[in-house]
């Protein structure tokens, strides 16, 4: 046909793929630091929540944000504790709306996924190209699927092969689907094959996980509520005795047994926030 002499010229050019920008990044890939590591985190969690803003400028919203809840409190109780408290809970504000964003992406994209399968296994039906086929749904698949669909068929469309254009699909997302769909996709290319069998196989193992997924959750709500109901509590506990009494804290941090307590405290709560906060990472996989 006509139009796939023109994908097989477009694909067939030179490689542009050169042109293509990277995102700004915190994280080098060469360093296994800490430091390196919490980096890479804060970029995954960007750029998985769908914000095009650069790391730099989200760090600028924290700290405008800490400014903001510390100078607030400040005014009100005029206490360096309190202020300090305040100041770190507005700091990470914004990285809590960026955790929900990531997770309501998430969720869309799972549920957008199976659909579009079906609808790249109708399109391949017609005995079009793989790369054909795939520009064509992701111009009809609405966002945000649809955003990094086009981002990679516009990587095809510029010359790259398709395993060069997908690798970047499971990063910009999250979704570990999308990463089964690019080595089903990937390994087609290459080997041959049914690829209307494979991706209606493909589709309906993709239901079946997130059905799967959606049991364990519904089953472990109980257990993930009380997780996150012993994180907060805590803190929040605090800020009620420090709304209550601004002089709380001035009062306990005077001994050197308060002082003591309190910084064991802190210490046990971070401990267990983060053993806690992984083991509700490893039941919620998307």
């Amino acid at each position: 046909m006509a139009t796939d002499a023109t994908m097989n010229t477009i694909n067939s050019a030179d490689d542009f793929s050169d042109i293509l920008r990277d995102r700004n990044k915190y994280a080098v890939s060469d360093s296994t630091q800490i430091s390196n590591r919490l980096n890479g985190g804060f970029d995954e969690l960007i750029i998985h929540s769908g914000v095009t803003a650069n790391p730099g400028v989200i760090l600028f919203l924290c700290l405008l944000s800490a400014i903001l809840f510390g100078g607030l409190v400040f005014v009100l109780q005029e206490n360096f504790l309190s202020t300090s408290l305040a100041f770190m809970i507005g700091g990470m504000a914004p990285v809590g709306y960026l955790i929900f964003l990531r997770s309501r992406r998430q969720n869309r994209i799972n549920e957008q996924l199976s659909d579009m399968i079906d609808e790249l296994a109708r399109a391949a039906k017609t005995g079009r190209s793989l790369t054909h086929c795939f520009i064509n749904v992701a111009e009809k698949t609405p966002a945000p699927l649809g955003d990094e669909l086009k981002e990679s068929a516009r990587r095809l469309e510029m010359g790259v092969s398709m395993k060069a254009a997908l690798d970047g699909l499971y990063e910009r997302t999250g979704v570990a689907s999308l990463n089964i769909l690019s080595m089903a996709l990937i390994v087609h290319q290459e080997t041959g094959g049914d690829l209307v069998k494979v991706l209606e196989r493909l589709a309906r193992t993709i239901r079946d996980r997130m059905l799967f997924l959606g049991r364990l959750r519904t089953a472990t709500a109980g257990s993930r509520a009380t997780a996150v109901l012993m994180i907060l509590l805590p803190p929040l506990i605090l800020g009620f005795f420090v709304l209550r009494d601004p002089t709380y804290l001035t009062t306990l941090m005077a001994s050197a047994w308060g002082r003591g307590a309190t910084f064991t405290a802190i210490a046990l709560q971070v401990i267990g926030s983060l053993w806690v906060l992984r083991v509700l990472k490893t039941s919620q996989r998307t």
